[in-house]
């Protein structure tokens, strides 16, 4: 019975760890008036965005929604708190399906660019 409880316990271990999904970071970088990443392609699969602000002036910040509702903002990409001068700052989780995002930052303010989940 010990051995059969040990290999359940091993089999549901290995099958939790295999469905565990890497977090992955995506960092981006503002400038005056713009992101340094034009457009982005990424998988499927969940994500944490960092946003470095370049001598921007002005803090900064990061918004990612749907292409077809870019009014339905992402909440977990928001990054934590404001982005000051030269220094970083880190979203949320985000868990990415396939379809056309776009991202932009509204206190830089930005152009909407793209981001292609395949």
């Amino acid at each position: 019975m010990r051995k059969l409880v040990a290999i359940v316990v091993l089999v549901l271990g290995f099958a939790f760890n295999t469905n565990a999904q890497e977090v992955k970071t995506v960092s981006l970088e503002q400038t005056k008036g713009e992101f340094t990443q034009k457009q982005i392609t990424l998988s499927e699969g969940t994500y944490i965005f960092e946003v470095a602000n370049t001598n921007v002036g002005h803090n900064v910040g990061f918004v990612l929604a749907p292409k077809s509702d870019v009014n339905a903002h992402i909440k977990n990409a928001y990054v934590t708190a404001q982005v000051k001068n030269n220094t970083k700052e880190t979203s949320k989780e985000v868990t990415l399906k396939k379809g056309e995002y776009v991202y932009f930052c509204p206190l830089n303010p930005t152009p909407q660019y793209t981001l292609i989940v395949e």
